[in-house]
């Protein structure tokens, strides 16, 4: 059996990761060792590690990076640590190969460490661009390091193919992320129970996470989002909190205080989940932020998204998504837009660029029949 190490730093990562391991459990040929770290770590996040163990998953190492702060050195310094704790990690458990999603600072530290003790990695999700993040550099170096590519579209796999990558290693499975949709969702008393929160007239997701490229603005964009929804009438607020990046801290404090003086229709929650966020991407009339869940996930229920400022720039988009500038005036304007019938009607029959949910089951096929590499010498494939 291959011996395949997923790392998983993140509650949105997990996600994916978890339709990735529930396909590997009716698999024969794959034996998975589990490291945690990041944010399933932290207190501040919801200590989602709890959340693993309750699907049933033994996890075999845990390695805490520190997230109390999150300015930039303090990021670097989580990387840092991250470094040291998965190298040793992947050390002891001596794995085939290791598997990871995304492109965070803990996945980049887990890459980075794999790829200097020469085991080979299978990515999920790179080749794609996201010009006002961190992320941006931070997956394309995870590409490079990576043995084997599992895309979302055509588009991001000419991409990884633009880095110098083989043919034969890349391969086009769809977004993971999607493969909770074919599952059994929660029902809407369910997310009410569960909340403690009621379904309005209108209701919207908010996800707003900060901007990693642009110092000090995540602050004064997130505010004038907030004036926004201000004047957004008979409509019910359902707000996600922040990732762990630098200038998380600033936006959650301001998300409390809109939540204290609008409690009547709104509400925080820290950590959604994928089943509850997609299970309440049935409930709502779309999507106002800056996530990519906005581009991946909400275009399946058929329901607009209002991408706000430069974040997700260069992500493939469907007709269901609405680009604004970061001030009050083009988000109120956005959002009228995507809870309009006619953007509505002209929404309703449409195809998400991102897959069809059944990239887990493609992803394992593949593993299983692939030969392990006796060295990790590659050519650069010049197009």
């Amino acid at each position: 059996m291959k011996k395949v190490c997923v790392i998983t730093g993140s509650r949105a990562e997990y996600g994916a990761v978890s339709s990735f391991l529930k396909e590997v459990a009716l698999s024969d040929k794959i034996k998975i060792q589990l490291i945690v770290t990041g944010m399933h770590l932290s207190k501040e996040f919801g200590f989602t590690y709890k959340k693993i163990e309750e699907d049933g998953y033994k996890i075999d190492k845990k390695i805490d990076i520190d997230l109390s702060k999150d300015d930039d050195v303090s990021i670097v310094n989580s990387t840092a640590k991250g470094m040291m704790g998965i190298v040793d990690s992947i050390s002891n458990l001596n794995p085939d190969m290791i598997f990871i999603v995304g492109d965070r600072y803990e996945i980049f530290a887990a890459a980075f460490s794999a790829a200097m003790l020469k085991v080979p990695i299978a990515h999920c999700a790179g080749g794609e661009t996201t010009l006002g993040a961190t992320d941006e550099f931070i997956r394309h170096s995870i590409t490079k390091m990576s043995w084997w590519h599992f895309v979302a579209n055509e588009d991001y796999k000419k991409r990884v193919l633009q880095l110098g990558e083989s043919k034969k290693r890349v391969f086009n499975v769809g977004a993971l992320g999607l493969d909770l949709i074919n599952e059994k969702l929660l029902n809407k008393k369910d997310i009410e129970k569960e909340y403690n929160f009621e379904f309005g007239e209108r209701n919207l997701i908010i996800t707003f996470h900060p901007t990693t490229l642009e110092k000090k603005t995540s602050g004064r964009q997130f505010d004038e989002l907030i004036k926004s929804l201000k004047t957004i009438s008979n409509t019910n607020f359902i707000f996600t909190s922040p990732n762990s990046d630098s200038g998380g801290k600033i936006i959650e404090q301001k998300i409390d205080l809109f939540v204290k003086d609008n409690f009547s229709r709104s509400i925080k929650i820290k950590s959604m989940g994928s089943k509850n966020y997609l299970s309440t991407l049935q409930y709502v009339d779309g999507v106002v932020g800056n996530s990519s869940s906005g581009l991946v996930e909400a275009p399946s229920f058929f329901i607009g998204t209002v991408n706000i400022g430069d974040r997700q720039t260069g992500r493939m988009k469907s007709k269901s998504v609405v680009d604004c500038k970061p001030n009050e005036l083009e988000i109120t304007k956005a959002i009228y837009k995507i809870l309009s019938k006619p953007f509505r009607n002209s929404i309703k029959i449409m195809k998400n660029p991102y897959g069809d949910g059944r990239a887990a089951k493609k992803i394992v096929s593949i593993l299983e029949d692939l030969k392990l590499p006796t060295n990790l010498k590659k050519d650069f494939i010049d197009l």
